[in-house]
């Protein structure tokens, strides 16, 4: 797959909760190597979606039928574009 083009068409999955990790300053300056190799165990903390992903067997918050849940929401407001996040789970979710 590859990464995010102009019109959302496909979107390589990258995180649990739609995080888009390509250019991330944070892989360069705190060593993060993503929440799929950390396994939800970020340089921040623990991280309550991956957690919940990988208790229920998801490959991402996309294919949740409860999403957008709450913890989902309240981290999507930071977005920029807000809820950039949860339209990106949905466009994962529709490229099965």
């Amino acid at each position: 797959m590859s990464s995010t083009n102009q019109n959302n068409l496909e979107i390589k999955i990258q995180s649990y909760c739609g995080c888009i990790c390509n250019g991330c300053e944070y892989i360069e300056k705190k060593g993060c190597k993503g929440c799929f190799a950390q396994k939800g165990k970020m340089f921040w903390g623990e991280c309550d979606l991956a957690e919940c992903c990988i208790e229920k067997g998801y490959t991402h918050c996309g294919v949740c039928p409860d999403m957008p849940c709450e913890t989902m929401k309240n981290m999507a407001d930071d977005d920029d574009p807000p809820g950039k996040r949860i339209e990106v789970c949905r466009t994962w979710a529709r490229q099965k």
